[in-house]
């Protein structure tokens, strides 16, 4: 095991700030995500270092549809999570070591211009993810973390400045009862202030809402997100409703509906937000960006593939108004 950042002692106990559950840890025990340990008065990461999978994908698949569309990304598959949700809280799994200077020289002699950390909760990784983005940094390879949101004030600052494009995974319209019962945690407010930091810090960021039939679809709850958006971040952040498919401990539970989607994407245009986008090839027109101000259709994707683009340069090739996005 290897020493990590952000902890503090708390007598024999160890406070663990990296994510914000602030677990504090007694001594020959591990955190909520079961990796980081407390050895002895000093704050340990299992696995530290190591990754589960490294493949290249779109931008557009992770979803990613505002930050340099069309560009290929690699995509780094961390380990470890701090809510059981896709990925469960295993400590079980051993992964892979990866050097972040070869990654990085790799990257760069391919031309790939994306790294992306997604896959359970890249920030229990800070120490890796944090080293490999600072490499990043050097070659003007873009930086891209997809996270739940229960990330530290503290660590979004560290890796602020090297951090291009945040994805922020939300499930259930961050329904505080949901995420009581089905993620033990006991509000979802940490998810808002990660947002407030990213902006703070000038991380473009999009957003995802997973939306469950029956136990994840209550329309207060969305409603409230979809405002918040709005007054807090802005009415151009791109938004993302993915389809629920059953898996796990939730298999019983049917795929979200069609008309589910479409209730709750034409909720959100009417309240103000300006991209709105439904992850389900039955529900037509919402794959496309369109420009906000004619109308006019800018991107038109099949999926995550992207069929036309017809941007001239972050512009509206028909009335010339300028779209929220990042080209290069």
């Amino acid at each position: 095991m290897e020493e990590t950042m952000f902890w503090s002692k708390e007598g024999k106990k160890i406070r663990c700030g990296i994510c914000s559950f602030n677990c504090l840890i007694e001594n020959g025990s591990f955190g909520r995500c079961k990796l980081r340990y407390n050895e002895n008065g000093s704050l340990k990461m299992k696995n530290l270092g190591k990754i589960k999978d490294i493949n290249k994908r779109s931008v557009e698949s992770l979803p990613l549809y505002h930050f340099m569309p069309g560009h290929e990304a690699m995509v780094v598959s961390t380990i470890g999570t701090n809510i059981d949700w896709i990925s469960s809280i295993d400590d079980k799994v051993k992964g892979n070591k990866v050097k972040s200077e070869d990654l990085i020289k790799e990257l760069n002699a391919k031309k790939i211009k994306i790294l992306a950390f997604n896959d359970s909760e890249p920030i229990i990784s800070f120490e890796l993810i944090f080293k490999i983005m600072r490499l990043a940094k050097r070659y003007n390879i873009k930086t891209v973390l997809t996270t739940n949101g229960f990330i530290s004030s503290e660590a979004i600052k560290k890796i602020g400045k090297y951090l291009d494009a945040a994805i922020v995974n939300i499930v259930a319209s961050a329904d505080k009862n949901f995420y009581q019962k089905y993620f033990n945690v006991d509000d979802s407010y940490a998810i808002f202030d990660a947002l407030k930091n990213f902006k703070k810090h000038r991380v473009f960021t999009e957003v995802t809402n997973t939306i469950i039939p029956e136990i994840g679809e209550d329309e207060s709850s969305h409603s409230n997100l979809v405002d918040w958006l709005i007054n807090n971040l802005d009415s151009s952040v791109p938004y993302h409703l993915l389809k629920f498919e059953p898996f796990g401990r939730f298999k019983d539970i049917s795929e979200t509906p069609v008309e589910l989607f479409e209730k709750f994407a034409f909720e959100a245009e009417k309240s103000g937000l300006r991209f709105v986008y439904v992850h389900d090839p039955y529900v037509a027109g919402y794959s496309t960006t369109y420009c906000y101000n004619c109308r006019f259709p800018l991107i038109e994707r099949l999926g995550d593939a992207i069929i036309e683009n017809r941007l001239d340069g972050d512009r509206c090739p028909s009335c010339g108004f300028r779209i929220s996005l990042v080209i290069e």
